[in-house]
């Protein structure tokens, strides 16, 4: 039997000015290791990050889908809203 495997989206926030940062991973922890480690050119000049934010999906597809369709909105009130309110509401595409 196949082992199941999830898909995150996640948003770091920067401890060093407040910016916020979206992606997707099959491992929390060792995504946000490799962001405060720098090796993610994006978040290298904003570490330390924290998550502000995760939310699960049944698969990586989905939670990549989801991250796409989040990032080019580049909004902080949207991203604020994610957290306060605990969700994503945005769907996957269905082939």
């Amino acid at each position: 039997m196949a082992k199941q495997c999830y898909g995150y989206v996640y948003i770091l926030k920067s401890n060093r000015n407040g910016t916020y940062y979206i992606g997707s991973t099959q491992d929390l922890e060792k995504r946000l290791e490799r962001h405060n480690n720098g090796f993610v050119k994006a978040t290298r000049n904003i570490r330390p990050l924290t998550i502000a934010f995760y939310q699960k999906y049944e698969t990586i597809k989905e939670a990549k889908q989801i991250e796409y369709k989040l990032k080019p909105l580049k909004s902080r009130k949207i991203i604020e809203q994610i957290i306060t309110e605990g969700c994503i509401k945005v769907k996957p595409t269905r082939p």
